[in-house]
């Protein structure tokens, strides 16, 4: 049975960030999936046991290569251990790299104090692209229509989602792993995951390349995960 791509966005944005990649893996032959997390903290804390819950209701039966862009990589260790031995391939987007086990805080300690700032009375922040200058953000996206799109999707999470601590279960890391990076800070992810000795490849460009050049990404998706 052909595997599926299940494409995981940050909780930050939405599902649309991956509908382009998403779209080019089907047109090649290959399923692919991409689980809506923009509800995931309408529950209240914890949060990481909704995100392991959408992307399991919303993965068909069967194998699966899991990709996680941004901070969902936070998440795919417990992702992982959710969908069980179906798992055929861990990478990581423009992403995050977690631990090999134990637990890690959504957002590092020396960020905390910048979304502090950016919090409301009630403790919720702006949508994710109001974080930045507009010269950071336009770039981006590669036209008006889909930066649109994109925005009105987007969740305004609590602060305590980045203060939440996620756990990440021993052996997550076994079988195939592999990086994906576009451009700075990830470059340090990349090299941390050089060191665990996974392939590591790179598609020049800004934090949702996925967007801007779709065929790229997915190109690089099939070579690290072997499809």
């Amino acid at each position: 049975m052909q595997s599926t791509f299940v494409l995981v966005h940050s909780p930050a944005v939405g599902p649309s960030t991956w509908a382009p990649v998403a779209a080019a893996l089907k047109r090649a032959g290959h399923a692919a999936v991409v689980p809506d997390l923009t509800g995931v903290t309408r529950g209240g804390p914890p949060y990481w046991p909704a995100v392991v819950e959408a992307v399991r209701a919303a993965t068909p039966e069967g194998r699966v290569a899991l990709v996680a862009h941004s901070n969902a990589g936070l998440f795919l260790p417990a992702i992982r251990e959710g969908l069980g031995e179906r798992v055929e391939a861990c990478v990581f987007a423009d992403a995050h790299l977690p631990p090999r086990e134990g637990l890690v805080r959504v957002a590092e300690e020396e960020f905390q104090p910048f979304l502090r700032g950016l919090a409301d009375e009630q403790g919720l922040l702006p949508r994710w692209t109001e974080w930045w200058s507009e010269e950071d953000v336009a770039p981006m996206f590669p036209d008006a229509e889909t930066r649109a799109v994109v925005v009105a999707e987007q969740p305004r999470l609590p602060l305590d989602y980045y203060t939440q601590l996620v756990p990440v279960p021993a052996g997550w890391d076994r079988g195939r792993c592999g990086y994906l990076w576009y451009g700075p800070p990830y470059e340090t992810f990349a090299e941390e995951a050089r060191r665990r000795g996974w392939p590591v490849l790179r598609t020049p460009g800004h934090h949702l390349h996925q967007l801007v050049d779709p065929a790229a990404v997915t190109a690089a998706l099939r070579k690290l995960t072997g499809k």
